[in-house]
């Protein structure tokens, strides 16, 4: 293993984790009253919470939420954003001018809290938590998209296919978009990293995935109560967030520079 690679074995290895708590029932709800905020031990890694239940199967059933918030919310926000960036640059005009008007919109507002708004009028639960990150995760896609493909409507291929008669739609689909791989893969991975922080805060502050199923946004929330008592709590899952946010991120460094056909 080369270190230089770690950060594709820590994703790797969170999705694998997802997958061992998708098809093994781990029994992350399952209370030990013997062991409320008991310590970590050889037989339980990471100890007890405050209900005394294996901090270690609700932090694997945590990213198994995480993953699927994420995948979700990246596939369809980038379906979204990148057929709105390429109606709008290809177009350009009225139709350009209308679309970046209702993107400016969205970005006067942090995303973050646009969410936590969405969210609390949308009402707690992963089906409404998916919909609020929808709804602002889309405009970075958006316009990277037209920016690209504002540049790209005036290359000779382009130009070509226009003169022999292709139709828009394979114009876009055949002669843009593959153009467009590299820049909207490194934005797909710098949004899934804040798309992990962003499940995490809402779900913190109550507005994400309810009790009694795990998330790591909550179960921080409820560690911080017992920082002093039971630090163990708060590390293990601020560590393990930590980690998965820190290998998207570096994983999306080394894309970028491994796609930089400048360098």
């Amino acid at each position: 293993m080369r270190l230089k690679y770690w950060s594709v074995w820590v994703l790797a290895l969170w999705m694998l984790a997802a997958i061992l708590a998708s098809f093994v029932d781990l029994q992350p709800n399952q209370i030990h009253l013997d062991f409320i905020l008991a310590r970590p031990s050889f037989a339980h890694l990471f100890g007890f919470d405050d209900l005394g239940r294996d901090i270690f199967p609700r932090l694997l059933a945590g990213a198994k939420v995480s993953l699927f918030v994420v995948a979700l919310v990246t596939t369809m926000t980038a379906t979204f954003g990148i057929m709105l960036g390429m109606v709008s640059g290809f177009y350009g005009g009225w139709v350009d001018r209308t679309l970046m008007q209702i993107t400016d919109v969205f970005l006067a507002f942090p995303g973050i809290l646009l969410a936590i708004a969405f969210a609390a009028v949308l009402g707690a639960g992963l089906s409404n938590l998916i919909l609020a990150l929808c709804i602002t995760s889309w405009v970075g896609y958006a316009r990277l998209t037209r920016a690209q493909v504002l540049s790209l409507r005036q290359r000779q291929h382009v130009m070509a296919a226009k003169s022999l008669g292709a139709s828009t739609l394979r114009i876009m689909v055949k002669h843009m978009l593959p153009l467009l791989a590299a820049p909207l893969l490194v934005e797909a991975t710098y949004s899934m990293a804040g798309l992990v922080i962003a499940e995490s805060s809402l779900s913190f502050l109550g507005l994400g995935i309810q009790a009694p199923d795990a998330s790591w946004g909550a179960m921080l929330r409820d560690g911080v109560r017992y920082m002093l008592i039971a630090p163990h709590y708060v590390l293990a899952v601020g560590l393990s967030l930590m980690s998965l946010v820190l290998a998207v991120n570096v994983l999306g460094d080394r894309l970028r520079d491994y796609l930089d056909v400048r360098g």
